[in-house]
């Protein structure tokens, strides 16, 4: 969405240290100007005893996801976690009795417990649609529409057997780190083995040891690897406001399109770390998300 006007209902993405992965209610008071700045006022957090107001680039803003019928979370399923006044990424790692779940937090390392009625499935704002679509609007009139934003792919169950299978000795995956500075990044890799207990021995295709003699081996668990990214159709030029994976340190860091540039170049802004960069179109692909299974990304 490239305009907000006043009085919209947005939820805002904030880059402050602790609050990385958050999305906020908020109102929008001053719409775009010409630097594409909007003045937002929070709807819970407070400067004292009043509202609090920042200004954000329009690319840190999005509508607030359609409320969708209570419903049950699986084993690894990607949801939003409603906690400290706002909504946080994370990945169901337990189910437990009575409608609660343990959620791994990747950004904070932590793991803490929470209600049904305090998640909501996790879903991205790509080019005006939510992906993975509500369930609204699959059952809708344009169910078949929306159904082109799955990528074909194998559907599995969220099952730590399923997840041991899938990641079999020789396959090539993508590994996501926790360690300071590579948060959000994904790294080509290859299974070695299996270990048993939802871990895993990969080899790195690019990252080598610190004596720089191998290429670096590590154990990860299944929060942390997911298959390498289906091929794509090619694309002649991305448009602003589009999520692209941008290639940079020898891995894949989610970003969004800020600037067009002459010469097939763009301007990247990525939000984990306020930074702005600019890429070549061959250092870009489309940005996808691993969600239960399946790969999901905006139509074409």
């Amino acid at each position: 969405m490239d305009h907000f006007p006043k009085g919209t209902e947005v939820e805002i993405s904030s880059n402050e240290e602790g609050f990385r992965g958050s999305w906020y209610a908020g109102t929008v008071i001053r719409p775009s100007n010409p630097k594409n700045k909007v003045l937002v006022q929070y709807r819970t957090l407070t400067d004292g005893s009043r509202p609090l107001r920042e200004v954000f680039d329009a690319v840190q803003l999005r509508p607030p996801p359609p409320r969708e019928r209570r419903r049950s979370f699986e084993f690894s399923e990607e949801v939003d976690a409603y906690n400290r006044d706002g909504w946080w990424e994370g990945v169901v790692t337990r189910v437990l009795a009575g409608g609660r779940y343990a959620v791994y937090f990747r950004a904070t390392r932590e793991e803490m417990e929470f209600g049904e009625s305090e998640l909501r499935l996790h879903r991205e704002w790509v080019k005006g649609s939510w992906v993975p679509p509500l369930e609204e609007e699959i059952n809708g009139q344009n169910g078949n529409d929306v159904a082109q934003k799955v990528l074909n792919s194998t559907e599995v169950k969220s099952s730590v057997e399923t997840v041991e299978e899938i990641f079999g000795k020789g396959a090539i995956v993508e590994i996501s780190s926790d360690e300071d500075g590579f948060q959000g990044a994904w790294f080509g890799a290859t299974v070695i083995e299996a270990l048993g207990n939802s871990k895993f021995l990969i080899e790195y295709q690019s990252l080598r040891n610190d004596d720089d003699t191998e290429l670096l081996k590590e154990e990860v668990d299944h929060l942390h690897i997911r298959p390498y990214p289906p091929d794509t159709l090619v694309i002649d030029q991305f448009s602003r406001h589009e999520e692209v994976d941008a290639l940079y340190n020898d891995g894949w860091w989610v970003g969004v399109i800020a600037k067009v540039l002459k010469g097939q170049r763009y301007v990247v802004y990525f939000r984990g770390t306020n930074e702005e960069m600019e890429f070549k179109h061959s250092d870009l692909r489309l940005h996808q998300d691993w969600i239960n299974g399946k790969w999901v990304m905006a139509s074409q």
